[in-house]
């Protein structure tokens, strides 16, 4: 019987009071390339976490479970315990030093050295770097991978592609691999050098390296995999030979639970025909790296809450940002039929435009300020509101001091008083405030990214539930950006999912789960149906 080159029993991790990894198994065979799919969140990046050894783990609280590689029961403490098991790892995040060469990255803590004059009288710690060999070793990873570029060269100036690839050799170079992890390869390659990649993981498969593939393409999925893990919500859905699985189930398993829709976006779904274009957006391209936009047509109806959605990446949360001027952009954007110029912040906000930022510690608020000053700091500075007096304006604390109390009860913000320290309230609290400061602006449009990241259930459900009072009450338009597809849906009155920087298709919240999975993965409503 063929020892499992891994074997994950039972994993469970949680994150302080939040589970995000229940009982989960996970075995991998040599040889096998083995695919983990899953929405964003499902837990994917936590279970490799847990496998590599990485330092989060142990620093909040461990994890529960037992894990075996090539059959002995091993307990990793660090990424080094896991590379000398014979376990690599290629993250998201490249990791490469950019004044070193190719060469140099490829073996990085695994540097050649041979002795000299100095080192044969003083010890093996005075030898000097074999360089020549170090070059051949990096010449030998690359040809495996079909790369033809100088491994002298500097990995700083290389295209992104190209570094994924180096990434690749260094774990490829190691003498004795036997797992190879690979955290989205592909997300940062063209088709091209996707497709490269691609032949290249079977190659190495062929050898008898075993491959764990994770990834949100699942037409790379069905093109290479052996064996399909399907993650959701943390939990194992299904394992499953290649063979036995389609694209559109596949999908419908990762994004599949149940949605409650509420009644109120159902009602004004069949009203849309008769709605006003509120934003217009023709060709709008938006340079964030990471989320990068390209050319994106998109009408936002007044009145209406519309989502956008999508897996990591992908530029779902570039809209907001590039409309706002945080991002330079190019295209054209209309506000009730007059255009607005890009790359202006301020002229935004003089428009009626509002912006709670997903980065909330880093854009949305001002950390070391009180409740009361980030709640009414962008009415002060783009509306004249909060002050006193005719040719010198002042602040009017009485005004501020109440409209902070008055925000604190309704937004429910948890809190010793309005002149508490932002930084000292907790994530969904921090939230909160920046939802307060964008009520207190009364926008037209309200552009909310990322809104219940980091918080936990409940507050989560009361922050929703006010950008639905905001709607409804206030009649604000909404656009809101979520990772969270079911939140999406229990919201908006349509979602717009955007692949790889496009708009790939609008969906209502009640269309069926394969849809909104073949969607974020790329796959056409139309090529999928006749496929």
């Amino acid at each position: 019987m063929t020892v499992p080159v891994l074997e994950m029993k039972g994993i469970s991790k949680a994150y302080y009071s939040t589970q995000v990894l229940k009982d989960i198994d996970l075995t991998v065979q040599p040889g096998q390339i083995h695919c983990l799919v899953g929405e964003n969140g499902a837990g994917k990046s936590t279970l490799m976490n847990i496998l590599f050894g990485m330092p989060v783990i142990a620093q909040t609280g461990g994890y529960e479970g037992e894990i075996y590689v090539n059959g002995e029961k091993v307990d990793f403490q660090s990424p080094r315990d896991a590379i000398e098991a014979g376990v690599g790892m290629v993250h998201q995040e490249f990791m490469l030093l950019p004044g070193f060469t190719i060469a140099e990255n490829i073996k990085l803590n695994r540097e050649i050295t041979k002795p000299n004059l100095l080192s044969k009288i003083f010890g093996a710690g005075l030898e000097t770097l074999d360089r020549a060999q170090m070059r051949k070793d990096a010449r030998t990873a690359l040809d495996k991978l079909g790369m033809d570029v100088d491994e002298r060269l500097p990995a700083g100036g290389l295209p992104v592609g190209y570094k994924q690839f180096v990434e690749i050799g260094r774990e490829i170079d190691k003498a004795h691999l036997k797992l190879l992890v690979l955290d989205e390869p592909t997300a940062v390659l063209t088709e091209n050098e996707a497709e490269q990649f691609l032949d290249v993981i079977q190659k190495l498969a062929a050898t008898g390296i075993s491959i764990l593939f994770i990834t949100h393409r699942l037409d790379e999925v069905m093109a290479v995999a052996h064996m399909i893990t399907i993650l959701k919500d943390g939990e194992l859905v299904q394992c499953r030979p290649k063979e036995e699985c389609t694209v559109a189930e596949i999908a419908e398993l990762m994004v599949g639970r149940e949605i409650q829709t509420a009644a109120p976006a159902a009602q004004k779904t069949e009203e849309q025909a008769a709605k006003q274009p509120l934003l217009e957006v023709e060709n709008l391209w938006v340079n964030m790296p990471g989320e990068r936009l390209r050319g994106v047509d998109l009408t936002v109806f007044e009145g209406e809450i519309l989502g956008i959605g999508g897996l990591a990446g992908h530029g779902k949360i570039a809209l907001a940002n590039g409309v706002m001027g945080l991002y330079p952009s190019e295209g054209t954007v209309r506000l009730n039929g007059v255009e607005l110029p890009l790359n202006d912040p301020k002229h935004a906000l003089e428009q009626g435009l509002a912006f709670v930022s997903e980065d909330r510690r880093g854009v949305g608020l001002v950390l070391e300020d009180t409740i009361a000053n980030n709640i009414v700091l962008t009415s002060m500075q783009i509306q004249d509101t909060f002050l006193k007096g005719r040719w010198l304006k002042v602040r009017d604390e009485k005004a501020i001091n109440e409209h902070a109390l008055k925000a604190i009860e309704e937004f429910d913000i948890r809190c010793t008083g309005p002149n508490q320290i932002v930084r000292r309230l907790s994530g969904g609290n921090q939230q909160k405030v920046c939802l307060a400061r964008a009520f207190t602006q009364k926008p037209t449009l309200l552009f909310v990214s990322e809104p219940t990241r980091g918080i936990d259930v409940g507050a989560k459900a009361r922050v929703l539930d006010m950008i639905v009072k905001l709607n409804q009450e206030m009649g604000v338009t909404v656009v809101i950006t979520s990772s969270e597809l079911a939140e999406l849906r229990s919201v908006c009155q349509r979602i717009a999912i955007v692949y790889e920087g496009k708009l790939a298709g609008i969906l209502p919240p009640d269309a069926p789960n394969v849809d909104y999975g073949l969607l974020m993965a790329g796959k056409s409503l139309k090529e999928a149906r006749v496929s």
